[in-house]
């Protein structure tokens, strides 16, 4: 089994903690845009699928942020839909481009460049390295024991 290098998955946290908000704000301020502010929109599901998208980010980066086991599980969840909606719109805007329109997994997130197709398998590399997995588990420990002795 091929491990990554503990500098390559520390590498792409610190990619994963700028780009997932960012994504976040600029998914939800297209979708805002587009949803509200552009001028003759008759189809809602492109922008309204941008806004699932930015919910997703928002989410998932509360998962990377917050280390206890309910925040790993919710953003490894988060990841796999994200992995899998980007790859089902992605292609299907291949297959029938006026039906998907263009939204931030359109064609795999070209707009972005294509950071919406690797950014969320980065995430599931990152969530489930050995050695981050289990600092959700050490801190939701210490955490515990913090209340346990602030009780005493």
């Amino acid at each position: 089994m091929i491990r990554p290098s503990p500098q390559l998955v520390r590498a792409a946290g610190q990619i994963l903690t700028v780009s997932y908000p960012v994504l976040a704000l600029s998914a939800g301020a297209r979708a805002i845009y587009q949803l509200f502010f552009k001028p003759g929109v008759s189809d809602y599901f492109p922008p309204t699928l941008s806004a699932v998208a930015a919910l997703a980010y928002l989410l998932a980066t509360l998962g990377f942020i917050v280390r206890r086991p309910w925040a790993w599980y919710m953003a490894v969840v988060l990841l796999g839909l994200e992995t899998l909606g980007v790859l089902i719109v992605g292609t299907w805007s291949v297959i029938e481009p006026a039906f998907i329109g263009r939204t931030v997994w359109h064609l795999y997130g070209v707009d972005y460049g294509f950071l919406p197709l690797i950014q969320p398998v980065l995430g599931l590399i990152w969530l489930f390295y050995p050695e981050n997995r289990a600092l959700y588990w050490r801190q939701a420990q210490n955490a515990q024991r913090s209340t346990q002795n602030a009780e005493r």
